[in-house]
C-alpha cells in the first residue's frame, strides 16, 4: 500500500484528499444501470438487500460490476456489498469472465416432505431432460410440504410436480406464481375486521386488560420458541422508546407452511393482531420480514397493506415491507433483525435482547405469524373460551402442518395437546394405502424424531422434553414403514449443514463432519454423541444447538436400523 501524501504548510500537517477512492472505480455505464434498477428506493444501507433484488430482477444476476456500481450509490465499500450479496441464497452472483446462469431456473425442493415424495427422482429427470436449454437445480424447503414433491419455475411453484408438468409450465412461460384467494380488506372490515383496533384507539380498551387476557390465553410464541406473549410484552414495555415491531414471516423450517395458510387465506387478521401488538407496546414503526420464497404473499400484502392505508380504521404505524433472500438462519429472531439492517444474517449475542436492544438499537417485539393471528380471536372470545380448547391438560388452539405419508397433508387447527395418531387418524385422512404408521417428526428439521409407539403424547410446549424432542413450529411430518429414520435424520442434517451461516464454528464444522458421518453405512455413534453434545453446549443460535437432535432421536429409538 502507497503511503498517503502529507504536504507541510505554516508548521500544519495537511491530508492530500485523493480524488477517488482505492480500488475499483464504479463504471458510469453499471452506475446508470443499478440506477434504473433501483429507481425510487432510498439511498440507504439498511435497503441493501432489497436493492440487490430489484438488480437481480432487473438483470436476472449480480453482476460484478454493478455490485461495485451499487456500492458507490450506497455510499458502501464494495467488500460490504459483496458480503451480503453472497451470503443469501437467492442472490446469483456474476464474477467478470463467468458465464451468466441460464434466463430461466427450475428449482426442485430436496427437504424432508418432498424427499419422500420422490424429489430426487424428479430432480434427476429434469436435470436430464431440461438442463441443456436451462438451469436445474436443488434447493431447501419452499413451504409447501402439503403439494409434495414441488418443483418452482421462475418463480411459479408448480405442485406434486412431474416431469411432465414442470416441462409443460416451461413450455408455456408460466414462471410468474398465481394471486391467492384471500380475504381481502373490504371483506374482511365488513366481518368486524379492525373493530378492537378501532375500539382501543377510541378508548375502549385498557392496556393493563389486554395483557392480562393474553396471560390469562396461555398463548405462547408459536415460531418455535413459545416464549410467554404477555410476558415478551412487559419486557418490551419496561424498556425506553421509541419502539419497533417485527413480524417474523421467514417460515424455512422443514416440514413448516402454517404462516403460509395464515397469509394467503387470512391476511388482516395477521395485519390486525400485529398491529394490536404494536399499539401495546406503543411502537412507532412495524416491519414485516417475509421469506422470497413466498412472492405471491408479497404482491397479496403490497395489495392489502395499500388498502388499509387508503382506509384506515384508525391512525396507525408505519408499516415496512421486507423480503428475505433465501437464509433459513434469519428465522432466528437476531439474524432477522441483522438482515433488516442490510447485514448478512447472522445471530447477535445476547445478551442484550431484542426487547433491550434490537433493531437499529431500539426496543423491539419480535412475534411469529401465527401468534397475532390468534389475538383478535382470543379477545373477541374471551381468553377462557380459547384456553378450554386445549386438551389434556393444555391450553388453546394451534396449527399444525401435516406432511409426509398421510392421504390428505395440510393445515389444521387442532387443539394444543392433541396427538400425532390423531393427526393422521382424525384429521389426516389416515396413512396412504400400503403404508404402515413407522415414525415422526413433531415438530419440523428441529424437533428431533419419534417412534409411532410415542404417536399418543400429547403436542405442546414442553411435553416432549423427556423424549428429547420439541413440538417447535408444529410440523409434523409422517413417515411410514416404507422409510429409515436414519435417512431422514441425514436429509435434515444435510438442511442443516447447507443453512448454517458458519459465524460459530461448533456449527459450521459440527453440521458438515455430522453429515458426513451419516454418509457411512455404519455410524460411528460415539463420535456422533460427542459432536452432538460440543454442538448443542456451545453453538450460538438454536440452528447448531437443536441440529443434532435427528441423531440423537435415531440412536434412541432406533438401534435397530444402525445394526448392520
Amino acid at each position: 500500500m502507497m503511503p498517503e501524501k502529507r504536504e507541510e504548510r505554516a508548521g500544519q500537517r495537511k491530508l492530500r484528499v485523493r480524488p477517488t477512492p482505492k480500488g475499483r472505480v464504479a463504471e458510469p455505464q453499471a452506475v446508470a444501470e443499478v440506477r434504473q434498477a433501483i429507481d425510487e428506493l432510498p439511498r440507504r444501507a439498511d435497503l441493501l438487500i432489497e436493492a440487490l433484488h430489484r438488480i437481480q430482477d432487473a438483470f436476472g444476476a449480480l453482476a460484478d460490476r454493478h455490485l461495485v456500481a451499487l456500492a458507490h450509490e450506497l455510499r458502501l465499500t464494495p467488500a460490504e456489498v459483496y458480503e451480503v450479496a453472497t451470503f443469501y441464497h437467492q442472490f446469483d452472483i456474476v464474477r467478470a469472465g463467468d458465464p451468466p446462469p441460464a434466463p430461466l431456473t427450475v428449482r426442485v425442493c430436496d427437504s424432508i416432505a418432498c424427499e419422500l415424495a420422490g424429489s430426487a427422482r424428479l430432480l434427476e429427470s429434469l436435470a436430464s431432460t431440461l438442463g441443456r436449454s436451462l438451469r436445474v437445480i436443488p434447493t431447501p424447503c419452499v413451504g409447501r410440504c402439503d403439494k409434495a414433491p414441488v418443483a418452482v419455475v421462475g418463480r411459479r411453484p408448480v405442485d406434486r410436480a412431474t416431469p411432465e408438468s414442470v416441462e409443460e409450465a416451461v413450455l408455456a412461460g408460466r414462471t410468474e406464481p398465481a394471486p391467492p384467494a384471500a380475504i381481502d380488506y373490504r371483506t374482511y372490515r365488513d366481518h368486524g375486521g379492525y373493530r378492537l383496533l378501532a375500539e382501543w384507539h377510541d378508548g375502549g380498551r385498557d392496556v393493563e386488560e389486554l395483557i392480562a387476557a393474553i396471560e390469562a390465553s396461555g398463548l405462547r410464541g408459536l415460531g418455535g420458541a413459545g416464549f410467554p406473549t404477555a410476558r415478551k410484552w412487559r419486557f418490551v414495555r419496561a424498556a425506553p422508546k421509541p419502539r419497533v415491531v417485527v413480524l417474523n414471516a421467514d417460515e424455512g423450517e422443514p416440514g413448516t407452511f402454517k404462516d403460509r395458510h395464515c397469509l394467503e387465506t387470512d391476511p388482516h387478521r395477521v395485519l390486525e393482531g400485529l398491529l394490536l401488538a404494536a399499539r401495546i407496546v406503543e411502537a412507532e414503526e412495524v416491519y414485516i420480514y417475509l421469506r422470497d420464497e413466498y412472492p405471491a404473499i408479497r404482491a397479496l400484502i403490497e395489495r392489502e397493506l395499500a388498502a388499509l392505508a387508503a382506509d384506515p380504521p384508525c391512525p396507525i404505524p408505519t408499516i415496512h415491507l421486507r423480503r428475505g433472500a433465501g437464509a433459513y438462519v434469519c428465522g432466528e429472531e437476531t439474524a432477522l433483525l441483522e438482515s433488516i439492517e442490510g447485514r448478512r444474517g447472522e445471530p447477535r449475542l445476547r445478551p442484550p435482547f431484542p426487547a433491550q436492544r434490537g433493531l437499529f438499537g431500539r426496543p423491539t417485539l419480535v412475534h411469529n405469524v401465527e401468534t397475532v393471528y390468534w389475538l383478535r380471536e382470543i379477545l373477541e372470545e374471551g381468553p377462557e373460551a380459547f384456553a378450554a380448547r386445549g386438551v389434556r391438560g393444555r391450553k388453546g388452539m394451534r396449527h399444525f402442518s401435516v406432511s409426509g405419508r398421510v392421504q390428505r397433508p395440510g393445515v389444521y387447527r387442532a387443539p394444543a395437546g392433541v396427538t400425532a395418531r390423531e393427526l393422521v387418524e382424525e384429521y389426516a385422512g389416515g396413512m396412504l394405502p400400503g403404508h404402515t404408521f413407522y415414525a415422526y417428526l413433531p415438530g419440523g428439521a428441529s424437533g428431533g424424531i419419534l417412534p409411532a409407539s410415542l404417536a399418543d403424547l400429547p403436542l405442546d410446549f414442553d411435553t416432549l422434553a423427556p423424549y428429547g424432542c420439541f413440538i417447535g413450529s408444529a410440523a409434523v411430518v409422517i413417515l411410514s414403514d416404507h422409510d429409515r429414520a436414519r435417512d431422514a435424520a441425514r436429509n435434515l442434517v444435510r438442511f442443516f449443514a447447507h443453512e448454517s451461516c458458519g459465524k460459530c464454528t461448533p456449527c459450521r464444522s459440527g453440521t458438515a463432519r455430522t453429515l458426513e458421518l451419516l454418509e457411512a453405512e455404519r455410524w460411528d455413534t460415539a463420535l456422533l454423541a460427542e459432536l452432538g453434545e460440543a454442538m448443542a453446549d456451545a453453538s450460538i443460535c438454536g440452528l447448531g444447538q437443536a441440529a443434532p437432535n435427528p441423531v440423537r432421536c435415531v440412536m434412541r429409538f432406533f438401534p435397530e436400523e444402525l445394526e448392520t
